[in-house]
C-alpha cells in the first residue's frame, strides 16, 4: 500500500505488459528450501545478473509515470486492491430531504469494482438516499494509510437477474443475505487515489478503474509482511542499509506492504523521523511462492554486498523526504 519508491531503471528490465504475468526470479542456491532463511551461513553467490540502477522517493514525492509503471502498481490497480480487501467505508450522498449525509457502510464489489451497499429505508430506522444522484464512497485501509474515494451515481438496480447476482456477491463476502429493498449499487465515474495525507492525489478515470485488476498478492501480502518483520528483521534492516542511500543511522526498518512489483519499507532514524522507500523486484511476480523467491534473492544479494562479496552496480539517490504523520 504504498509510498513512493526505490525504483529500478526500466531500460535495464525486460518490459512486460502489466496485465500479462511474467516470469519471476528463482535463483539457484547451494541449499534446498531457502525461502525465508537466514543468509549468514551461506557461501558467496556469484551471479552474472546486473543489478539495475535504482532511486528512492517517499510519500510526498510523485514519481514519473514511466517509473511508476515499472516499479509499482498503478493508482487504478491500487484502488481496486483497496476495494477488494476492504469491507467498510464512508458513504456521502444526498437524502430524499435534500441534505448531504455521510455514514459508515459495509460494501462488497462486483467484477468491475462497482460497490454494492446495503442501506436501510426510513421506516427501518435508517436514511433514505435519493437515487440517481451523485455520491462518493471513501475507503481507507492498510498500514500505509493508503486511501481512495470513489465518485459515482448511487442507484437501486431494477433488473431482477442483476439483483440476484449482486445478492450472491454480498452473501459470498459477508455470509449473510441482503434484502432486495436495501440493495444499492454505485456506478463509479472516477476515483481519487491518495498515498499520503499531504499528497494532492491522483485521479483515475472510470475506464482505467474498470480495466484494472486487484493485485494478485493481496490475499497473502500481509502474511509475507508479518513473516519478514517478525522472523527476518535482520534482512529487512539490511535492505534499508544496502539499497537505500542514507545519511543517518537506521533505528528501525519495517516492511509495510508487498505487491506483484516489489515491496515498501518504512525507515526510522535516530531523530524519530520516518522515511519510506520502495524496493522493486527484478521481475513481476504473480503468487506467494514467486514473491518469497524474489525477496530471498534480494536478501542474499544484500548480504553479499554487506560482506563485500559482490560489487554494487546501482546508483542511489541522495535525497530523502519524510513520511507525513
Amino acid at each position: 500500500m504504498l509510498p513512493h519508491a526505490l525504483s529500478f531503471n526500466p531500460s535495464l528490465i525486460s518490459p512486460s505488459p502489466s496485465r500479462v504475468p511474467s516470469l519471476s526470479v528463482h535463483p539457484t542456491f547451494p541449499q534446498k528450501n531457502l525461502l525465508f532463511t537466514s543468509f549468514k551461513q551461506c557461501p558467496p553467490l556469484k551471479s552474472s545478473l546486473r543489478v539495475p540502477k535504482c532511486s528512492i522517493g517517499v510519500a510526498e514525492a510523485q514519481p514519473k509515470a514511466s517509473e511508476e509503471r515499472a516499479t509499482r502498481p498503478s493508482s487504478a490497480e491500487v484502488s481496486r486492491t483497496i476495494m477488494e480487501l476492504s469491507s467498510r467505508g464512508t458513504l456521502s450522498a444526498i437524502t430524499e430531504e435534500g441534505w448531504p449525509l455521510g455514514i459508515g457502510v459495509r460494501f462488497a464489489v462486483d467484477g468491475d469494482g462497482m460497490p454494492i451497499l446495503s442501506l436501510k429505508s426510513m421506516n427501518q430506522g435508517g436514511p433514505t438516499f435519493s437515487t440517481n444522484n451523485k455520491s462518493s464512497l471513501h475507503v481507507q485501509d492498510g498500514p500505509c494509510v493508503t486511501q481512495c474515494t470513489l465518485q459515482g451515481i448511487l442507484s437501486r438496480p431494477e433488473d431482477k437477474v442483476l439483483r440476484k447476482r449482486l445478492q450472491s456477491i454480498w452473501k459470498k463476502k459477508f455470509e449473510t443475505e441482503i434484502c432486495e429493498d436495501f440493495l444499492y449499487v454505485m456506478a463509479v465515474e472516477r476515483v481519487l487515489h491518495m498515498e499520503d495525507f499531504k499528497e494532492d492525489g491522483i485521479w483515475v478515470t472510470d475506464a482505467e478503474y474498470r480495466n484494472s485488476f486487484p493485485d494478485p498478492l493481496r490475499i497473502c501480502a500481509q502474511k509475507i509482511v508479518d513473516e519478514m518483520n517478525n522472523d527476518h528483521m535482520e534482512d529487512v534492516h539490511r535492505f534499508s542499509n544496502i539499497f537505500v542511500d542514507l545519511e543517518f543511522q537506521v533505528v528501525e526498518a519495517r516492511m509495510m506492504w508487498v505487491d506483484r512489483l516489489g515491496f515498501d519499507l518504512h525507515i526510522r532514524s535516530s531523530e524519530e523521523e520516518i522515511f519510506a522507500a520502495r524496493i522493486p523486484f527484478l521481475r513481476e511476480v504473480t503468487d506467494e511462492k514467486a514473491a518469497k523467491s524474489s525477496i530471498t534473492y534480494l536478501s542474499q544479494l544484500a548480504w553479499e554486498l554487506e560482506k563485500n562479496y559482490t560489487t554494487p552496480e546501482f546508483d542511489k539517490v541522495k535525497c530523502l523526504r519524510k513520511v507525513a504523520r
